[in-house]
C-alpha cells in the first residue's frame, strides 16, 4: 500500500527535523571549550579513560617482551651459553617478538569484523577474560614453547582490545577533548613499560625465575582492574544507531550522562554522520576502504601508525635497555636508565595535550618526525665513531628520543587514526592500522636480532642508520599528504574528504556542513 501524500509530508518533515537537530548539535558542539566538555559529559569523560587504559594490558606486554630479554636468569632459562654470558638464540628471540605480533595482526583484523557483528562491549569482555589465560601460560612457562605460545594468545586477544578500545574511544568522545584523550592512548603505551621497568628494576638481579616472573603477576592486577568496570561499560550509541537499533542507543547515551534534550541533538548528530558515511560508502567491508575517496582518507589514518613503526620505536623499546648494557654499563643501571626514559616518554606525551590542539596535528607531526630523524642519524653516528665518550652519546641519545617522539608522532598517530577514519568504517580502518604497524613490527623482530646482536651482524646502535633513512622517507610523505584535522567534527571531515579538498587548503576550508550548523544555531537564537 502506497502512502498518502501527507504521510510522505510528515515524513519529509521529520527528516529535515532530525537533520536541523544534528546541525544544531554539531555547532554546538563546536562552541564548547575543554573545561566545559569536562563538566558537561563527566560520564562521557570516565568511560573514555577507562577505554584507554585498557591499552595499558598492550603496551605491558608490548614491553615486557623486550625487557625480560634484558633479564640475565630468562637468558640462563631460555638462552644458552655465549662467552661468559648466555644469550637467546635469534630463532626464539625473533619468535618471542615476531610471533605475538603477528597474532596481535590476526586479532586486529578478527575485530574489525566481529565488533561490527556482535558490538564493541562483548568484544572487549571476552578478550579481557580470555587474557588471563595468555598470562598464566608466560607466568608458568619452564621451557620455550610454553612461553611462546601464551605470548602468540596473549598477542591476538591484544589485538582485539587495542582496536576495540580505540574504536570505542572515537566513537564517544566530545570533539572539545578529542585531542587530548585520543593523545592519552600513547600515555598508556608510557605508563606500560615504565611499570613494567619499575618491576624490573626490583627484581630483575634476582637469581630465580621470579626475576622476569614478576612482571607477569602485574599483568594479572592490570587485566583484574579492566574486568572490573568492563560489564558496567555502556555500548557505543553509534554502533547501535549504525545497525537500526536507536532504543538502545537512546538507553546508551542516558548512562553516558546525556539528558533527554540531548539525547535528541545528539542521535541526530550522529544520525547526519552515518548518512554522510553512506554516500561514500556501499557497505562496511574491508574493501570499502579502498574505494572512492575512503582510500585518501585510509592512507592518511594509517600511515602515521606505520611511520612510528618504520621511524625507530620498535629498536629503541626493545633494544634501548639490551644496548645499554652492551654499552657497558651494569645491569642494575642500564634498569634505572630505562625508567628515566620511560620519564622522558611521559613528559613529551604530557606536552603533547596542550600541543595538539594549540599547534595542529600536522606541524607536531611533521617537525616532530624531523627531530627524530636528526637523533637517529647522530645516534648512529656516534656509534661508529666508537670511542667511550661517543658510545655514552649514543645511548643518551636512545634516551631523548623518548621525549620527542611521544611529543609528536607517538602521540599524534593514535589521534589520526580515530578522527580521519570515516564512521561506518572506523573500527576496520582502525584494525587496518594495527594490522600494518604490527606487520612492520613482525618484520624488525626477525631482521634486528640479526642485524644487532653481538653473535650476529653486531651493529648495535649503529642500527639507527637504517630508521634515519627511513624516516627521512617518512617527512617526504608528512610533508606532500598529511591534512590538519584539529578542531574539525566527523561530518565536516566527512565532507572535506568527500570534495577532495587539498592539503594545504584543508585548514580553512568552510564546509557546507558548518554553514548548514551556523544557520541552524542563528534560526534556532
Amino acid at each position: 500500500m502506497e502512502s498518502s501524500p501527507k504521510s510522505e509530508t510528515k515524513e519529509a518533515w521529520a527528516e529535515r527535523k532530525d537533520e536541523y537537530l544534528g546541525h544544531l548539535g554539531n555547532q554546538e558542539e563546536h562552541e564548547v571549550g575543554f573545561w566545559e566538555a569536562i563538566h558537561q559529559r563527566p560520564t562521557v569523560v570516565g568511560w573514555c579513560l577507562y577505554s584507554v587504559f585498557t591499552c595499558l594490558l598492550v603496551s605491558f606486554e608490548n614491553q615486557a617482551a623486550g625487557l625480560v630479554l634484558s633479564i640475565p636468569r630468562f637468558r640462563q632459562d631460555f638462552g644458552h651459553k655465549f662467552g661468559d654470558d648466555y644469550v637467546l638464540d635469534a630463532a626464539w628471540q625473533s619468535a618471542f617478538f615476531g610471533g605475538p605480533i603477528a597474532s596481535t595482526i590476526i586479532g586486529t583484523l578478527t575485530s574489525g569484523y566481529m565488533a561490527d557483528r556482535f558490538g564493541r562491549k562483548p568484544m572487549l569482555i571476552g578478550a579481557l577474560i580470555l587474557s588471563f589465560a595468555a598470562i598464566a601460560l608466560e607466568f608458568s612457562a619452564e621451557t620455550r614453547e610454553m612461553f611462546f605460545g601464551g605470548k602468540l594468545l596473549n598477542g591476538f586477544l591484544l589485538g582485539i582490545i587495542m582496536t576495540t578500545a580505540l574504536t570505542y574511544l572515537g566513537e564517544i568522545t566530545p570533539l572539545a577533548l578529542r585531542g587530548i584523550l585520543t593523545c592519552l592512548n600513547a600515555l598508556m603505551f608510557t605508563l606500560g613499560p615504565l611499570s613494567a621497568s619499575i618491576i624490573v628494576e626490583r627484581t630483575g638481579s634476582y637469581d630465580s625465575r621470579w626475576a622476569y616472573r614478576s612482571v607477569f603477576v602485574a599483568q594479572f592486577a592490570f587485566s583484574a582492574i579492566a574486568s572490573v568496570f568492563v560489564f558496567f561499560m555502556p555500548e557505543s550509541p553509534t554502533w547501535l544507531l549504525s545497525i537500526g537499533r536507536g532504543e538502545r542507543a537512546a538507553q546508551s547515551l542516558k548512562r553516558l550522562g546525556y539528558s533527554e534534550a540531548n539525547i535528541a541533538t545528539r542521535t541526530a548528530q550522529i544520525q547526519n554522520i552515518l548518512e554522510q558515511a553512506k554516500q561514500e560508502t556501499e557497505g562496511a567491508t574491508y574493501l570499502e576502504l579502498f574505494r572512492g575517496s575512503n582510500l585518501r582518507r585510509t592512507i592518511i589514518s594509517i600511515m602515521p601508525l606505520a611511520i612510528q613503526a618504520l621511524g625507530g620505536v620498535f629498536f629503541i623499546s626493545s633494544y634501548g635497555t639490551y644496548y645499554i648494557q652492551l654499552a657497558g654499563y651494569s645491569v642494575d643501571d642500564s634498569y634505572k636508565m630505562q625508567i628515566g626514559q620511560h620519564g622522558l616518554s611521559m613528559a613529551g606525551n604530557i606536552c603533547s595535550w596542550y600541543l595538539v590542539e594549540r599547534v595542529g596535528r600536522r606541524p607536531l607531526t611533521f617537525w616532530g618526525q624531523c627531530s627524530l630523524t636528526v637523533i637517529l642519524m647522530v645516534c648512529a653516528g656516534f656509534a661508529t665513531e666508537g670511542s667511550p665518550g661517543s658510545i655514552k652519546g649514543s645511548v643518551a641519545l636512545i634516551m631523548i628520543y623518548n621525549f620527542f617522539y611521544n611529543i609528536s608522532i607517538g602521540a599524534t598517530a593514535y589521534t589520526l587514526l580515530v578522527e580521519v577514519s570515516t564512521s561506518r568504517l572506523r573500527v576496520k580502518t582502525i584494525s587496518l592500522g594495527v594490522a600494518f604497524q604490527y606487520l612492520i613490527y613482525t618484520i624488525w623482530a626477525f631482521v634486528l636480532p640479526l642485524v644487532f646482536n653481538p653473535d650476529k651482524a653486531n651493529l648495535g646502535a649503529k642500527t639507527a642508520f637504517i630508521f634515519g633513512g627511513l624516516s627521512v622517507i617518512c617527512l617526504v610523505y608528512l610533508w606532500f599528504y598529511q591534512v590538519e584535522t584539529a578542531g574539525r567534527s566527523y561530518e565536516e571531515l566527512d565532507e572535506l574528504f568527500m570534495k577532495g579538498v587539498k592539503v594545504r587548503e584543508f585548514k580553512n576550508y568552510i564546509t557546507t556542513s558548518q554553514m548548514k550548523s551556523q544557520k541552524a544555531q542563528r534560526d534556532h537564537a
